[in-house]
């Protein structure tokens, strides 16, 4: 044992006020204290301050002695150890461990939080005040990480390596900030982090800590108010109502989905077929694990043939009833699922049977829960600290502050993040209307309008550029689509044409007025042509996906078949020529769960989908059209390769409004035409005349009015054009039309 004589120098001095800021963990640098200290020039010791309240007796242990730590104040126990010589002569600190003693118990041996250097280099502090640190995850956030150490792990014989968890969070405004957990008894004093400067970071690296503990940030704010805080970048969250973090180690999960992403790196996702189901994985079947839903959810939607899911919001989020749109863990899988793993495994399992993933990615805004991203340091930090652009009226939510570089870097890498780590195959973009424009939602008086007198939230538009941009390099195959509802140009522009970057844009024009005309009674429809012709002006404009989604099937609005006129024989037939008309349709589609078999509920996330109603052959029928018009979809070019392209559509008839009908054809690149015919009317029409891009036999390929679809069974077969110019075409032939229903032709020669 060594302890301090005359012969010895006395350890550095502390200032008292600020030995009481560290052992209350108070203050803003606790590293410059606590820890190994070289005493100065020219001597051969070095001062080590370690903070254990409420023990009995400490010492340090390093390789070559032990050596008594006197109290020092409130808990802070202080002592000399002499350095070390090196090979070259020179001197250095040497490792060391704390042995410590509480009233009552026997010596424990333990590591030091503040023996280790920062884990945030000065490159990443660097590129994160730029907002360029496209890996932001990987620095800021919770990470389990084991260094080579000498000395090893207390208590683990012939160990030489030591574990532990580095924290990072940005609070720029804080006095401090300490982590706190069910490893610490939720007692921040003892793991005070570090500033970093000018940057706002404050870190720390804690031994010992293991993937499963719960923690939390605890910050005193600007206002000098003590607030526990979730980790802005945590990775694995509580099951909600509760709310700390979890750590999780760097995943050890493997994936098997190489093909898969070797392709999409090397394919144009937007060159090819999109069908997407559109799911709340809370309530597709109550209750389901991510795992369970790799086997359920995946089975099914390979069975019904769409190329894509696409997840409502599964990041984490406290309240389930906003069904993932009000989050709080930007980096985290929401809980209730299971575990990150766990969804990694979901999507993998969805790669392995052909299908891609999307998830909503939500920007535009965020809940104000005392425990998450609100005024998280005491001060509008990822809020816009403008009362006229920082609240959205509509959501009752904090919008984010996308002129500050942390803020708007915290986004983008999260749209990276969730992409690369998650294999996710893109991501659909929420609520973006709400962030182009100032105005949004707001009277006369209630916004201010941008530094050149307009309503465009310029600093918005900045970020969606750069997150488009961003995602698109980092990620290549990938897709990002706007969910715009407005007229803004060039959504679906490139960034470098002045547009938006996106890839796809929501054709909410073609929802509103597809379902209110499918609304209407039949024998009103021809007075309401207009809203079926319509979208065809514009089709063109962007890259559109027609989505008839969550929003038209909850609130009152009732479901999808609620929503058609008749009896139920009627109103399953309009579902069935709905999606066929859809499919049919320039653009990508998208349904949303239930709407496949015409559930008669109104979607309800308490409750699963009413599975049962498949025992119907009404719904029956409607589930197997749905699988059977993605088939053919996915293997019929003149359906999606020109959806972008007006040469890849033509109409036959679009002015019949009389009998309700649309005809029209659509090309693939080679000039293979696929003929559709559509009626409307409560009416079957025989001999009606179709005007045919081409002679020859015609086969009927798919008719909504099949016995297989529950249909009454009137179909065409093969038919035979005449040389009877109609409607500007050479060749025609008479056909029967059955009932609100719809056909597709196709020649001989295209297949």
């Amino acid at each position: 044992m060594v302890t301090n004589t005359s012969e010895t120098p006395a350890p550095v001095p502390v200032e008292q006020g600020t030995l009481d800021a560290v052992s209350n963990g108070t203050y803003y640098n606790p590293h410059a204290v606590l820890g190994i200290h070289p005493n100065g020039s020219g001597s051969r010791w070095a001062t080590v301050r370690v903070l254990r309240p409420l023990a009995k007796s400490v010492r340090i242990l390093t390789q070559n002695g032990r050596y008594e730590a006197h109290h020092e104040h409130n808990g802070v126990f202080v002592a000399l150890v002499p350095l070390e010589k090196e090979a070259d002569g020179t001197l250095s600190t040497p490792d060391y461990r704390v042995e410590v003693t509480y009233k009552g118990g026997k010596p424990e041996i333990q590591d030091d939080p503040y023996r280790f250097l920062p884990t945030v280099g000065d490159m990443d502090l660097y590129l994160i005040g730029e907002g360029r640190h496209e890996r932001l995850w990987q620095v800021l956030g919770a990470h389990i990480r084991q260094y080579d150490d000498p000395m090893g792990t207390p208590g683990v014989p012939g160990s030489k390596k030591i574990s532990g968890a580095s924290f990072a969070v940005w609070a720029p405004n804080a006095h401090a900030v300490r982590v706190v957990g069910d490893f610490d008894g939720w007692d921040g004093r003892a793991y005070a982090m570090r500033s970093m400067g000018a940057s706002g970071i404050w870190e720390i690296f804690i031994p010992d800590l293991k993937p499963g503990m719960k923690y939390k940030y605890q910050i005193l704010n600007a206002n000098n108010e003590w607030k526990e805080k979730a980790d802005p970048l945590e990775f694995a969250h509580e099951v909600p109502p509760r709310t700390a973090s979890i750590l999780v180690d760097d995943t050890k999960y493997t994936w098997n989905d190489e093909e898969w992403m070797d392709r999409r790196a090397q394919e144009n996702a937007h060159l090819k077929p999109m069908s997407i189901y559109e799911v709340h994985a809370g309530s597709w079947i109550k209750g389901l694990s991510y795992r369970q839903m790799a086997d359920q959810l995946v089975a099914y939607v390979k069975k019904e043939n769409f190329t894509h899911v696409e997840f409502l919001p599964l990041a984490q989020h406290p309240f389930e009833g906003s069904w993932g749109y009000q989050v709080t863990g930007y980096y985290a899988p929401d809980s209730r699922g299971g575990s990150p793993d766990d969804f990694r495994y979901l999507v993998d399992a969805f790669h392995q049977a052909g299908i891609g993933v999307i998830m909503d990615w939500v920007p535009a805004h965020f809940p104000k829960d005392d425990f998450a991203l609100a005024r998280f340091d005491g001060t509008p930090l990822y809020e816009n600290p403008d009362p006229l652009r920082g609240e959205q009226p509509d959501w009752g939510t904090y919008i984010f502050n996308y002129s500050r570089n942390e803020v708007r870097n915290f986004l983008v890498a999260n749209a990276i993040y969730w992409l690369k780590e998650f294999h996710v195959d893109g991501l659909r973009v929420d609520a973006v209307a709400s962030m182009l424009y100032l105005d949004y939602s707001r009277k006369p008086g209630q916004w201010r309008p941008n530094r050149y007198g307009g309503r465009e939230n310029l600093e918005a538009i900045d970020f969606l550029k750069e997150a488009t941009a961003t995602a698109y390099k980092n990620n290549p195959g990938t897709v990002i689509i706007a969910e715009e509802s407005t007229a803004w140009p060039g959504v679906t522009a490139p960034t470098n044409a002045g547009g938006l970057g996106f890839g796809f844009k929501w054709n909410m024009g073609w929802m509103h007025d597809t379902l209110q005309y499918m609304s209407e009674q039949p024998i009103n429809r021809k007075w309401h042509h207009n809203e079926i012709t319509f979208s065809m002006v514009y089709a063109y404009t962007e890259h559109y996906v027609l989505p008839i989604s969550h929003d038209e099937v909850v609130h009152g609005k009732g479901s999808l078949i609620g929503r058609m006129p008749g009896s139920d024989p009627q109103r399953f037939a309009q579902v069935r020529e709905l999606f066929a008309y859809q499919w049919a349709h320039p653009g990508r589609k998208l349904t949303f769960m239930g709407n496949e078999f015409a559930q008669f509920g109104e979607w309800d996330y308490n409750n699963s989908l009413d599975w049962t109603s498949l025992a119907s052959p009404d719904h029956k029928g409607v589930q197997s059209l749905v699988s059977d018009l993605n088939a053919f979809y996915k293997t019929t070019p003149a359906l999606w390769q020109q959806d972008f392209d007006q040469s890849g559509f033509q109409w036959l008839t679009s002015d019949d409004a009389d009998h309700n009908t649309l005809s029209f054809v659509r090309y693939d690149k080679a000039g293979h035409p696929l003929v559709v015919v559509v009626n409307f009317s409560g009416s079957r029409w025989d001999g009606y005349r179709l005007p045919l891009p081409q002679g020859g036999a015609w086969h009927e390929v798919l008719n909504t009015d099949d016995t297989r679809y529950d249909g009454n069974g009137v179909t065409n077969g093969t038919i035979q054009a005449e040389d009877h110019p109609y409607h500007s075409r050479d060749w025609s032939a008479p056909i029967t039309v059955p009932a609100l229903s719809a056909l597709f032709l196709e020649p001989d020669s295209t297949k």
